[in-house]
């Protein structure tokens, strides 16, 4: 099978112009549209597809955005692979804004969000599936965010490691993220309860993209940057 890479693009990160020989296609799925025009070209020769999560105009926000018809698209385009970013808040004294976290798990705070492509709606898509999440991303494809983010982030945190704060930007090669409804932030109780939890990060739309892009038989992996 030959690669292929989506990209999902949060906030401040739906740069076009990372795209060499781009053409634009616009396409729906039978959940609807996604949230973009797909834009499809290639990096250093790799062919990809960058979606912009939040509309390119970030008029979508994180309740309504339609996850779905997003990584289903992104597979008919012929995507098998996608790197995801996210903007995050960090919940603990570690993780501080400009870290970049690799995450390996995540915790549900969501509501009212479709998690699976099998409800009955899509004729695509029969039957009912249990999806198997004790491990939701995409192991090598993390190692693989990992190595590069080394290149522009050379200091890796290590458990149990002092933070000050000058001591600049590091590398989470491990994290969980609690991702909550929104669009309001935590109040001060829920952020000291995900704390007391041992949660690293927070934000709006990890979930369900995550899950659904293992449902579709993606190899997904995220960028949590810490803002």
């Amino acid at each position: 099978m030959s690669l292929k890479v989506g990209i999902i693009g949060g906030s401040g990160l739906d740069d076009p112009e990372i795209l060499e020989n781009q053409k634009e296609r616009v396409v729906t799925t039978p959940y609807g549209d996604p949230s973009d025009a797909l834009l499809e070209g290639t990096i250093s020769g790799v062919p990809c597809v960058l979606l912009p999560r939040h509309g390119r105009k970030h008029n979508i926000m994180p309740g309504n955005i339609n996850f779905r018809a997003n990584i289903w698209a992104l597979r008919e385009a012929g995507c098998t692979h996608i790197l995801a970013s996210n903007a995050c808040g960090g919940l603990q004294e570690y993780t501080h804004p400009t870290d970049i976290v690799v995450l390996d798990q995540f915790f549900d705070r969501t509501h009212h969000r479709k998690q699976t492509f099998y409800d009955g709606t899509c004729k695509q898509a029969e039957g009912v599936v249990h999806l198997p999440c004790a491990e939701p991303f995409c192991a090598q494809t993390r190692e693989v965010l990992i190595e590069a983010s080394r290149k522009f982030v050379p200091k890796t945190y290590q458990p149990g490691m002092k933070r000050t704060d000058s001591d600049g930007p590091h590398l989470h090669t491990t994290g969980s993220c609690v991702t909550i409804e929104g669009p309001r932030f935590s109040s001060r109780c829920e952020s000291k309860i995900f704390h007391s939890w041992g949660l690293d990060v927070i934000n709006m739309t990890n979930v369900p993209e995550c899950i659904l892009a293992k449902e579709a038989g993606l190899s997904y992996a995220t960028l949590a940057i810490v803002t």
